[in-house]
């Protein structure tokens, strides 16, 4: 691998941080508006739901996201403020269906950005930003800080802790001549010790709300009531009624409350609670309309739910109306093959707590199934359902072969036989042609006015058909049996070809031959062991060409199934695998209810459905309702091995229970468990062998995390054997301290155990294990970085991915003239993700073919909390450099959303330094020229000095990498 890498996402963040509801893209139409860390994502609540109008990125971390409206506006504006201390204010331009900046009518912008700061940002009559300044606040450990209603001057009030832990809350007026604060109309000391959010309520009632681990207090001027919860940590609230006097509230459990604010006239009277149901783990919560709620998670699934006005059986008011898939946070993955099929699929470790899941991500083109019924002859009656009905011309007691629509109102049925014409509206049998004495017919195939078959001998007769009539035409004797056949019409004939494509067994060929004469035109050999088993007459681009659709592989003793999605794109074919297996036949299938479909027949089932336009990942969901931490997977055993963690909410307490399990890499049930000892968790898993061993085993890292102590000083190291599909323990090894790491080497065990995380997060190490046991140091990153996660690209680059949401690159001085130069690891690329990385991992998530230039560049794939599936691609320096000058090109034309800048956005940012990023580019914005103008992409084209389709073609191929 080389220092030059291209960054490009595979999987956008799902991972819900906020949301809004307001009307944002017009007076009366009302938006759910949700941020995925780094992108925006604008829905309008219609009839048939909510419906996508937008998805961008933000070149940033989104820290805030509100909707608020200026007076005079008949529209919302939204506000976002992001990580780094970059805001802006959008407006929707109905006419572009674009996001702009603008300046709105409002007294000012608060923003706590630094402990002991808070800054304002004032607005003139005129909606014009002015110079913005600083306010000294005293209270330094802000918890949460809210803008009060009603108040005739700026108001915010402050949620704090003081230095003995006690938590309290103060109110300020913002003094915008004087530029400072001055005591507000009212506090509250002494609050619960768990109180940590704040909810402000709109008039007439005004005052907040504190929300705290055992308690709920209203709070305001004039008024204070209190009232006492079951123990509970509240991660989101969602007003419901426009006067503030009712709120969802989300805990760190799932459960979901109505809190009602009781009140006469305009004075609040009480407070009271009720348990409305289950959800998904909520990180935000936005009230749309008609009892209809959007539960945004970080932890699990996103849902889309419904609050009735009865509980179901269970007790709960909840009904789930949709659920939109969260990959995040992805603690841990690996890269498997289950299908053995030379593509890559990543299984991960996704959710948290009781949202805790198993995703199977799988990159290809998807089957959108639709229905499933009999293998018999079926057809769609009035109420467009497939029923089972019957053909008296056909033969339905063999089997068919070949069936397809003719001209004059006719069908054609060819069996093993012979071939049968049978009229479509009569049903009756027309004709009838038999194969001769002693033959059978193999492989058949037809259109509108011809009949192609061949029988064993390498026997190939080719017949017409009339109103009526089957002629036999002609008949050829070829040396070697024929595989498979087509004569699909490819000229201006629609219904009449006049080539026929034929694949053959013994000399592994393809072969064109003239109709109706059947007289050779050409041979192709297509060398190797792969014998054409469907072969299609088809047309790309004006030019008709035969291609082969490899769909079935001979095996040494059986079929191995391989289904592909063929595409011709800029002169290239592009292969992309169908979520589908072992599938038989297929052919197209059109009517009212099932348009531009597919009829797809498996062994024992019919599917009809509609095929994806893209290739896209696919994702499999297997809910544990618990989490799985930590995964490793063994081929030899067919199984995988996770570390998890479940939370037991039925005892007094909560209290977490750690297991090793195994599971079915088919089935993913569960097949054993392994409890660990109070206190223990697993921190690391792997499955490896050892020297003079040909066994393989599950090694486990873990660690004894007691309440007293600041980090583990005892973990063990356990190895397991996998016997008549059971964890079998074979060994273990008490240690001095949590075993993080596990890694197999020369047939042994390495693994990395840490009594205090001072020593490791300092620095990026390159050690080197001699035979004979001993560890030696060769070389150190001597830059303080808390790194997350850490791979090899090749024996002198290493990568690395940081808490500041960063990747680097560091490279071995291998040629250095000292031992000191040697032994410093130099920082040769830097690059500003935005993301959280827990693993990297090598591989790709695409078939790599031998014919593709993408198929050469290494590949590691990443995953983050956010949900982010990505992949870095290491790139040749001339490709690399080229498309460096694209992208600086692409800044200049496409402009970040709020203004924005792309540049510093990607720029490797800590508390110590900001520099440019280096030696990686962004693939998202690269490929974002694909959606561009024909216009810009010209306007790009003449600064690079090359042409349109070179640029495109360049792009597309990188694509390919994910």
């Amino acid at each position: 691998m080389s220092i030059w890498n291209f960054v490009v996402t595979a999987h956008k963040p799902t991972n819900v941080t906020h949301s809004c509801v307001g009307n944002f893209t017009g007076p009366q139409e009302v938006n759910l508006i949700i941020a995925k860390c780094t992108r925006i994502e604008i829905h309008v609540l219609s009839p048939q739901g909510l419906q996508p109008m937008l998805d961008v990125p933000i070149y940033g971390r989104i820290a805030t996201l509100e909707l608020f409206r200026p007076h005079g506006e008949s529209q919302d504006l939204l506000f976002i403020a992001t990580e780094r201390y970059k805001f802006c204010v959008l407006q929707w331009d109905a006419e572009t269906a674009e996001i702009g900046i603008i300046d709105p009518d409002c007294r000012l912008i608060g923003l706590h950005l630094y402990d002991g700061l808070f800054k304002v940002i004032p607005f003139d009559n005129k909606g014009q930003l002015k110079e913005a300044f600083n306010i000294r606040l005293e209270e330094l450990q802000v918890l949460d800080i809210k803008f009060l209603f009603g108040c005739p001057k700026p108001t915010i009030v402050v949620l704090y802790q003081d230095n003995k832990d006690a938590r309290h809350v103060k109110t300020y007026e913002v003094t915008l001549k004087d530029k400072d604060f001055i005591e507000g109309p009212w506090s509250q000391n002494n609050l619960d010790n768990g109180a940590e959010l704040l909810i402000p309520v709109p008039p007439p009632l005004c005052g907040v709300l504190i929300i705290g681990e055992e308690t709920i207090v209203y709070c305001s001027a004039s008024a204070f009531k209190a009232i006492p919860i079951r123990p509970s940590i509240t991660r989101a609230y969602g007003r419901v009624d426009a006067d503030g006097s009712r709120y969802l509230l989300g805990d760190h459990n799932g459960l979901l409350h109505l809190l009602v604010i009781t009140h006469a006239k305009e004075k609040v009277t009480g407070l009271k609670i009720e348990f409305l149901g289950e959800t998904s783990v909520a990180s935000s919560i936005s009230y749309l309309d008609n009892a209809v709620v959007f539960v945004g998670s970080s932890y699990g699934d996103s849902q889309l739910i419904k609050l009735n006005l009865q509980p179901d059986a269970k007790g709960s008011y909840v009904e789930v109306l949709e659920r939109y898939v969260n990959l995040g946070p992805i603690v841990d993955f690996c890269v498997v093959d289950l299908e053995r099929q030379g593509q890559g699929q990543v299984v991960t470790c996704s959710g948290a707590y009781k949202d805790g899941s198993l995703r199977i991500v799988r990159n290809g083109i998807g089957i959108n199934e639709q229905l499933i019924s009999e293998t018999r002859i079926l057809a769609m009656n009035l109420e467009d359902e497939l029923e089972e009905t019957e053909i008296e011309g056909f033969c339905s007691n063999i089997q068919t072969l070949f069936c397809h629509d003719a001209m004059y109102d006719q069908l054609v049925q060819v069996t093993s036989n012979g071939v049968r014409l049978v009229s479509s509206t009569t049903r009756e049998l027309c004709n009838e042609w038999f194969s001769p004495a002693g033959y059978s017919i193999n492989v058949a195939t037809a259109n509108a006015t011809q009949v192609l078959l061949a029988t064993g001998g390498g026997h190939l007769v080719y017949l017409e058909i009339g109103d009526g009539v089957l002629t036999e035409v002609k008949h050829a004797q070829l040396e070697y049996d024929i595989s498979c056949l087509d004569i699909n019409p490819i000229g201006d004939n629609p219904n009449y070809s006049q080539l026929a494509a034929v694949g053959m067994w013994t000399d592994i060929s393809v072969r064109i031959y003239s109709l109706p004469d059947l007289n050779l035109i050409t041979k192709e050999h297509l060398g190797g062991e792969i014998i054409p088993r469907s072969v299609l007459l088809c047309s790309f681009e004006g030019v008709g060409m035969p291609v082969t659709d490899i769909i079935l592989i001979v095996c040494s003793w059986g079929w191995t199934s391989l289904e592909f999605s063929v595409e011709y794109d800029n002169k290239k074919l592009l292969y992309s695998n169908v979520n589908l297996k072992e599938v038989s036949h297929m052919c197209p299938f059109n009517s009212a209810a099932f348009p531009d479909s597919l009829a797809i027949a498996k062994e024992g089932e019919l599917t009809i459905g509609t095929i994806d336009d893209i290739q896209k990942l696919h994702i499999r969901s297997i809910p544990l309702e618990e989490h799985a931490r930590r995964i490793c997977h063994q081929e030899q055993t067919r199984t995988f091995a996770i570390c998890s963690l479940k939370y037991n909410q039925s005892s007094a307490e909560d209290c977490e229970m750690h297991f090793i399990r195994l599971l079915d890499d088919q089935t993913f049930e569960f097949i054993s468990t392994y409890p660990l000892d109070q206190f223990e968790c697993g921190c690391s898993i792997l499955s490896c062998s050892f020297s003079d061993d040909n066994n393989v085993y599950y090694c486990v890292g873990t660690a004894y995390v007691m309440p007293e102590e600041n980090e583990p000083t005892k973990g063990r190291i356990l190895v397991f054997a996998v016997e008549d599909g059971k964890l079998q323990l074979i060994a273990e090894k008490e240690t001095k301290g949590a075993v993080y790491s596990l890694n197999a080497f020369n047939g042994k065990l390495l693994a990395a155990k840490i009594r205090r995380f001072s020593c490791i997060s300092g620095c990026f190490v390159r050690m080197v294990l001699h035979e004979e046991g001993a560890i030696e140091e060769r070389a150190r990153d001597y830059n303080a970085n808390w790194m997350s996660a850490v791979e090899i690209l090749d024996d002198d680059i290493y990568l690395g991915a940081e808490n500041n949401f960063n990747l680097f690159t560091v490279r071995k001085n291998s040629e250095g003239a000292t031992d000191e130069e040697r032994g410093r690891l130099e920082v040769v690329g830097e690059y500003h993700l935005g993301e959280f990385v827990n693993r990297f991992r090598h591989g790709s998530l695409v078939m790599r073919l031998p014919d593709s230039d993408v198929g050469q560049i290494p590949t590691v794939i990443f995953g983050t909390v956010n949900g982010v599936i990505g992949v870095i691609a290491s790139l040749p320096h001339e490709q690399y450099v080229f498309l460096e000058k694209l992208q600086t090109n692409l800044r200049k034309v496409i402009k970040g959303v709020g203004g924005l800048s792309h540049e510093q956005w990607r720029s490797f940012y800590n508390e110590k330094k900001t520099v440019d990023a280096r030696n990686f580019l962004d693939g998202d914005l690269l490929e974002s020229f694909l959606d561009l103008s024909r216009n810009r992409m010209e306007e790009i084209s003449k600064a690079m000095n090359e042409p349109v389709e070179e640029l495109m073609k360049r792009v597309e191929e990188l694509t390919r990498l994910h």
